[in-house]
């Protein structure tokens, strides 16, 4: 009888105890962060600190999902995700619009994008995308910044023959015949080129213009967050800030717990392009995620310059280094 007396209390205490882990999981505040793409190593921070229990910690229950054919900026302008992935080029074109969504941290400190192309076709200038076709996705923004760096040269844009590639990936679409170049972010498709052994040349933005010299990609949420529940929005940037910090000092664990989490991605390809971007992410700065009016104001006057933007930007609204943590 003592035996089964005994039994029944270790029952109670462990149902008690397993009560108290659920309740304490039904506490956490949940919080949804949608990627701009499918996941890679932009994106490592924030699976960092989902999987190394940072947001946890600040009492927060994220769930890192896709943008679907929304698109991440939709999701966020309109609450439906709290927070997402973005790029100041998009959130410059959406604030002009009245659209309500606010950088909060950039996520690497400057831009790593530029125009590749097969080592075999001689394109190491602008000057020589003439008479070379680009392959794009067919916005307006991509003819503007091709002819921005052609202009540094004195090149001609309209020598270029700028096509839809549609879906086609960087290598499937410069292996044809009707593609030259396309546009890159080295720290991805760059590092998978290293890795094919495929040998290309690249024309970075950075080096024909410094206000093409923006933050590509950015973490972002909406004006209502911002306005009515800011302490959320800090408990997730120091979260966050905790989880790019740990890839920068970190890489090869920070590869394998997106590869642990996304078992789909290249493992190699992910290893890579973490080692060549956990310098980047910070860079110059003094803390990860700081953002410079300056750069916000630059990007804008280009974009204006060259009808890409109804009207001029106020800059300050569209970012903010508040939600940033304190620097130690």
């Amino acid at each position: 009888m003592k035996k089964f007396m005994i039994l029944g209390v270790l029952l109670v205490l462990l149902t008690a105890c397993g009560g108290n882990e659920d309740t304490s999981k039904d506490e956490l505040e949940e919080i949804k962060v949608v990627l701009d793409w499918t996941p890679n190593t932009n994106h490592t921070g924030l699976y960092v600190a989902r999987d190394k229990g940072y947001f946890e910690e600040e009492g927060l229950d994220v769930e890192i999902i896709m943008p679907g054919e929304a698109g991440a900026d939709q999701l966020v302008a309109s609450g439906k995700a709290d927070f997402g992935v973005s790029y100041q080029e998009s959130i410059t074109e959406a604030r002009v619009q009245d659209v309500p969504i606010v950088s909060i941290a950039a996520v690497i400190q400057h831009n790593t994008s530029g125009f590749a192309s097969l080592e075999e076709e001689g394109i190491t200038s602008p000057k020589d995308f003439e008479g070379k076709t680009y392959g794009g996705w067919g916005a307006p923004l991509e003819k503007a910044v091709i002819s921005s760096v052609m202009q540094q040269e004195n090149a001609d844009v309209s020598k270029v023959d700028i096509v839809n590639m549609g879906d086609s990936d960087f290598f499937t679409a410069v292996e044809r015949d009707d593609i030259d170049f396309a546009w890159i972010y080295y720290g991805w498709t760059g590092v998978e080129a290293e890795l094919r052994d495929t040998d290309i040349n690249m024309v970075y933005l950075t080096d024909y213009s410094e206000k093409l010299d923006y933050y590509t990609p950015v973490l972002a949420t909406n004006e209502d967050m911002i306005e009515n529940n800011p302490e959320t929005v800090s408990k997730f940037m120091k979260a966050a800030s905790q989880g790019y910090q740990f890839a920068i000092d970190n890489p090869v664990e920070a590869a394998n717990i997106l590869i642990e989490a996304e078992p789909d991605l290249d493992a190699e390809l992910v290893k890579a392009s973490q080692e060549w971007l956990a310098p980047k992410y910070k860079d110059d700065a003094s803390q990860w995620g700081l953002q410079k009016q300056e750069v916000w104001e630059n990007y804008a006057e280009w974009m204006y310059e060259h009808d890409l933007l109804e009207s001029e930007l106020d800059a300050e609204q569209a970012f903010t280094n508040e939600f940033l943590p304190e620097e130690d």
